[in-house]
């Protein structure tokens, strides 16, 4: 089987998965849990791309998020667009301002980059809990955003949500792998690597980052969006920088720059705040507790750390 084949399987497992789950009697709070791990798994997806393929650690990511719910918010319940077309243009939306946002910030590297992103963020909720508030709602947030309807079929209940954010999860998964393997995608891992190489065989290597740094703000749009119909509402918290620290921890627990890892890492990091949540009010801190123990012991997050075992594990 070769390694796209098995991608495909995969995906189309994992999507199959929700399904099953989806039609089974899975209780109310269950199918909620599912459902953000989804709706995060594509966040975080998408942030990887910029992340561990890139190399560009944003602390910023919260600002697109956050735009791809209220647009979606905005358009369905103010223009009244069709839901799909308001989800198309919350992803467009976020990597529209994904790519203005680079265009500034990459002209600087490394730490000041994630700091200018970091600012950046930060304004944009200040915006939008203060003074954006015919738009955004101000500290109530929008209330009411509506799930979507398509051939017939009403999506309200998180039972048949979960089956949509799993077809939307599974193509978006598709994609990042493609876009992974394809020669934009080596090129923006090589300029990660060693970028002065790269601009000495004839490539601009700003274009690329930008232009990568935009679809990541395309998939965290989608991600804010899905987000915002899964919970009927989108306030200001969302773009707070816990948020883009949640992605981030996502994206290093499950395994920076693998495909899988930013999907396990999603799946770890809501179960274990779920879990944590019951047992104490301080659950962030056992949460980082977690993630330091993780750092240290499997550098390459819960994806390297199962390779090196089942490599270890062969005769």
């Amino acid at each position: 089987m070769t390694g796209r084949t098995r991608l495909i399987a995969v995906t189309l497992l994992v999507a199959a998965l929700a399904v099953v789950l989806a039609l089974t009697g899975v209780g109310a709070e269950r199918l909620l849990l599912l459902n953000l791990v989804l709706v995060y798994a594509v966040f975080a997806v998408g942030y990887d791309l910029a992340f561990g393929v890139a190399g560009l650690l944003s602390l910023g990511h919260a600002a697109f998020f956050g735009l791809g719910a209220y647009l979606l918010a905005n358009l369905t319940l103010r223009a009244h667009w069709p839901f799909e077309a308001a989800l198309l243009a919350a992803g467009i939306g976020g990597g529209v301002l994904a790519a203005a946002v680079g265009g500034v910030a990459l002209r600087l590297t490394g730490i000041f980059f994630a700091l200018v992103t970091l600012a950046f963020g930060q304004l944009c909720f200040i915006l939008a809990g203060n003074h954006l508030r015919a738009w955004t709602g101000g500290l109530d947030g929008i209330s009411g955003v509506p799930r979507p309807v398509l051939f017939g079929l009403d999506f309200a209940s998180d039972r048949l949500f979960l089956l949509y954010t799993a077809v939307v999860f599974a193509i978006l998964l598709l994609v990042a792998a493609r876009l992974r393997a394809s020669p934009f995608g080596q090129v923006v891992a090589g300029i990660r690597l060693n970028p002065v190489r790269i601009e000495q065989l004839g490539w601009r290597t700003n274009r690329f980052r930008v232009a990568i740094f935009a679809v990541s703000g395309f998939y965290a749009g989608i991600a804010g969006a899905l987000q915002a119909s899964l919970l009927f509402f989108a306030s200001p918290q969302i773009i707070e920088w816990t948020t883009s620290g949640d992605v981030l921890i996502m994206t290093v627990l499950g395994g920076a720059g693998t495909l899988f890892g930013p999907v396990v890492g999603a799946a770890a990091f809501e179960l274990l705040r779920d879990e944590l949540s019951r047992l104490t009010d301080r659950w962030y801190g056992l949460l980082g507790l977690v993630f330091v123990l993780v750092t240290i012991f499997a550098p390459g997050g819960i994806m390297g750390g199962a390779g090196r075992l089942l490599r270890r594990a062969r005769p």
